[in-house]
């Protein structure tokens, strides 16, 4: 199996652990990559599902490491591979001036990526005829691990620590949709002043495409390097089950704001999640796929996760098959495009833990 196919693999079936306790913490529901752990392979870090009901019946099961602080992977007590956990960021140890734990504030991703969601409150998410069916943005704040609101102050404190502390490269600042025309540029580019006044850190801002185009000339202004709004789904009838609230946003208007960031932000630093496995067919992915490529916006796929708690907590996951017959072509369309994830400044593309698309690329790029 190759590095790519095991890391899709992996990020569909979910994997079993003889000690979950190693590692970073792995969150059960919340917002974010929630019911994940962070597992690096061989110079490829990835979010893995160890917390979903796939990953209780997996075939994949890390072994506890070692001494060194490496385990072996094996499928079906096959060997397949040898796996690092990446350890609990050091800024975690730390409190704001008013007791706020920084964890509270701002999360590690992977390795080297620090998130936060600036409004953890939404208007979608407040009625479940509106809400996004695969959302888990509440339940951080219902239980208590995080706060509704992040001041740029709190914000710039971590991001400065865990710059200092625990060598974090970028930093991704998404939200929650709030009721003004800015869907949230507006918290975004007050967040990135003041990071950017502390620490020089790249960013990626994420939220709705904002009523007025003009919002965009602002986020880069204030500091945001990258931009990411996310689709989620891309065929109408999937956006409408699965997303009521957000459907009510055109395709149309997401791609009139694409066109317009890209002016600002540059092709290749404009970027849009994309969850396959919720109904949406390869080919409609793929045909999705090539018109954001064409305009310069990284399609960045990754496989649907149940997250526990949500009305798709018992979705199934999507098939290792079906994402490979995704990623592998659309790996060579973003090449072809001139917009690798490793030429992103900040975000989610860049990263990568969420999907294997990356690895894919990589086949296509020469040695």
């Amino acid at each position: 199996m190759s590095h790519s196919d095991l890391i899709n693999a992996l990020q569909t079936h979910g994997m079993r652990m003889i000690d979950p306790r190693v590692g970073q913490e792995s969150r059960r529901g919340g917002a974010g990559p929630s019911d994940h752990k962070a597992v690096t392979l061989g110079e490829t870090t990835v979010m893995v599902p160890v917390h979903t009901a796939p990953s209780f019946d997996s075939p994949f099961l890390a072994e506890a490491p070692d001494a060194t602080g490496l385990a072996r992977l094996t499928r079906d007590g096959v060997e397949v591979g040898e796996i690092r956990f990446p350890t609990r960021a050091k800024f975690y140890r730390l409190k704001t001036a008013d007791g706020i734990p920084y964890s509270h504030i701002a999360t590690l991703h992977s390795r080297d990526v620090l998130a936060t969601t600036v409004l953890q409150t939404c208007i979608r998410y407040e009625s479940r005829k509106k809400t996004c069916q695969f959302c888990s943005i509440g339940q951080s704040l219902a239980a208590g691990r995080t706060i509704a609101h992040k001041t740029p102050e709190q914000l710039a404190e971590v991001a400065k620590a865990a710059v200092e502390l625990d060598g974090v490269t970028h930093m991704i600042l998404t939200t929650g949709t709030p009721a003004g025309k800015d869907r949230g540029a507006r918290v975004l580019a007050e967040s990135a002043r003041a990071i950017k006044a502390a620490v020089d850190l790249p960013l990626q801002g994420q939220c709705e495409p904002p009523e007025d185009d003009v919002w965009h000339q602002t986020m880069f202004d204030a500091g945001i390097d990258t931009l990411g709004m996310h689709l989620e789904a891309v065929t109408p009838e999937v956006r409408e089950r699965i997303m009521p609230g957000k459907a009510s946003v055109p395709l149309e208007k997401y791609f009139s704001s694409f066109e317009a960031a890209v002016k600002v932000f540059g092709r290749g630093q404009v970027s849009t999640y994309i969850l396959a496995g919720l109904g949406d067919t390869r080919e409609a992915i793929l045909e999705m796929g090539q018109r954001l490529c064409d305009i310069g916006v990284y399609p960045f796929v990754v496989p649907f996760v149940p997250i526990s708690g949500t009305p798709l907590e018992s979705h199934p996951a999507p098939s290792t098959a079906f994402m490979a017959s995704i990623l592998r072509p659309l790996g060579q369309m973003i090449v072809a495009a001139g917009i690798r994830s490793a030429e992103m400044k900040a975000g989610c593309g860049k990263c990568g833990a969420c999907s294997a698309l990356s690895t894919y690329e990589k086949l296509r790029v020469p040695a």
